[in-house]
């Protein structure tokens, strides 16, 4: 009970160091921004010797704004839009080094094996089945891994990540698409264009498959080597 309200305590004071914390670093880059901006302006009417200045000053913005980046991945932060619809007001930042490699190493694992099923049952409603029931299995399938894939990303990206915008987008878009396909009823033109969905979709994990093999093992190397994040994922 003793260590049960000394952790309750901690806690607490963990909380207020992060309200502080957060709160120095949102006054420090409302600064860096305001001294941006006045740099890109003295530089329009600088002598040589004095855009030199501003650019080693600009240099040690940059670096300030990536310590600021890194100190963030650990702080609690408000979700996006999109994480704050499915979600809620949901605290989703992990506090560890290690918590967080451990949830981006199952992301990537869930990627991996979602392709491996999405590829044996896309080739048996390709070859085996030709069932509207079927299809709308895969179809579903499609729906749910996409919609898994945005959240996921959106809670990777609020501890650090730095995954690309179009990355992002483009799984809303598939999530989309797959959807209008579970919707779309059985006939003539669905028939015409179901085979060739299908062998792009075998087509397409065959690829990811083998591609998340070959990048694992270069970020792998890369982060060994310290050229590249913790949290950088494999496409």
């Amino acid at each position: 009970q003793d260590n049960h309200k000394l952790y309750k305590q901690k806690l607490e004071e963990l909380t207020k160091l992060q309200d502080g914390i957060s709160s120095s670093i949102t006054r420090q880059k409302k600064r860096l921004k305001e001294l941006s901006l006045s740099l890109i302006k003295c530089k329009a009417h600088a002598s040589a010797d004095q855009a030199e200045s501003i650019r080693e000053t600009q240099s040690l913005i940059k670096e300030r704004q990536n310590v600021f980046f890194e100190m963030e991945a650990y702080l609690p932060k408000k979700n996006g839009l999109y994480l704050s619809l499915v979600l809620g007001n949901v605290n989703v930042t992990l506090l560890s080094k290690q918590a967080k490699f451990a949830y981006k190493d199952e992301y990537e694992k869930f990627k991996l094996y979602l392709t491996i099923i999405l590829l044996i049952v896309s080739f048996s409603c390709r070859f085996l089945f030709n069932s509207r029931v079927t299809d709308a299995v895969f179809n579903f399938l499609l729906v749910w891994y996409y919609c898994t894939l945005t959240i996921r990303e959106s809670i990777l990206i609020n501890n650090g990540s730095k995954i690309k915008g179009w990355w992002v987008f483009h799984h809303y878009v598939s999530t989309f698409l797959s959807g209008v396909l579970l919707t779309w009823p059985d006939g003539l033109m669905y028939q015409m264009f179901r085979n060739q969905f299908l062998s792009f979709s075998m087509y397409q994990s065959f690829v990811q498959f083998l591609q998340y093999y070959y990048q694992s093992g270069c970020l792998y190397r890369l982060r060994a080597l310290g050229e590249r994040h913790n949290m950088d994922l494999t496409v």
